[in-house]
């Protein structure tokens, strides 16, 4: 029997987020001629899935659209590409993020992002440290982020990349709104919206936008503070992360002035 594997561009932290990933899948597969199995996250907590049957062609194409997959071999990726992936490290000796965008063949291979392309990108220039920068745009570990590759990896060496035209247009119109946001890593969008409900904070948030699927974005009505709403969520969200991102406070830090793009 032919068999396709994926890897989903999801990653996972434990048995219980595999299960959901197992259920969401198996709910959008239900009515198709589908064997369908979650094979777990064997390599840097990427998951991968097996599709066989009638209707393979059917699901990964949901798959490719909805969810995305990982390019895996460093022979598909292409300098000037754009990839999806998570940061994973903010490198203050370095000076660099460290962005894993699920390349492992033959070996694992990052993306590094430079302090210089961010201060470009995201601070008009100005000589501000990684942490400053961080801090003004919500950047933590384990957040979904798009970056275009600059420059191929050499033998033993990681790819170099800078943010996306995306995703810099995604932190000039959440800075430009003038709205708190709060995003929540470790907890589907599904799993947010059940709590917001039931600690009535849902009259504090307009949208609950996506980012991956553990990963939400909570836009704040104007006036509310989303540092706030952390401590009445996080009761019912124990293992999840809360990181606030404030347009205000992010003026404050690097001042106004407009992304380069």
């Amino acid at each position: 029997m032919i068999m396709t594997v994926l890897t989903l561009l999801v990653k996972s932290r434990g048995d219980a987020q595999l299960k959901q990933v197992d259920e969401l899948l198996k709910a959008e597969f239900e009515n198709l001629d589908l064997d369908f199995k979650v094979l777990g996250a064997p390599v840097n907590k990427w998951v991968q899935v097996s599709l066989s049957g009638e209707d393979e062609v059917i699901a990964t194409n949901y798959i490719n659209k909805e969810i995305g997959t990982c390019p895996v071999s460093i022979k598909r990726v292409e300098k000037s590409s754009d990839l999806k992936g998570y940061l994973t490290k903010l490198d203050a000796v370095k000076n660099e993020l460290t962005v894993d965008v699920g390349v492992f063949e033959p070996k694992i291979t990052m993306a590094t992002v430079p302090l210089a392309f961010l201060q470009a990108e995201l601070a008009d220039g100005k000589k501000l440290d990684l942490k400053k920068i961080a801090e003004a745009y919500g950047l933590h570990e384990n957040l979904p982020l798009t970056v275009k590759v600059t420059a191929l990896a050499g033998e033993g060496e990681q790819l170099q990349a800078e943010l996306s035209t995306a995703q810099l247009e995604k932190m000039r119109l959440w800075r430009q709104s003038l709205l708190d946001r709060l995003i929540v890593l470790g907890a589907t969008a599904g799993d947010v919206e059940t709590v917001l409900k039931r600690t009535r904070l849902d009259r504090d948030v307009i949208d609950v936008e996506r980012l991956g699927l553990f990963e939400s974005a909570l836009t704040c009505k104007l006036g509310t503070d989303a540092a706030g709403l952390i401590p009445r969520m996080g009761r019912y969200m124990r293992h999840a992360v809360f990181v606030v991102f404030n347009p205000k406070e992010s003026f404050r830090l690097i001042g106004e002035m407009p992304l380069t793009l």
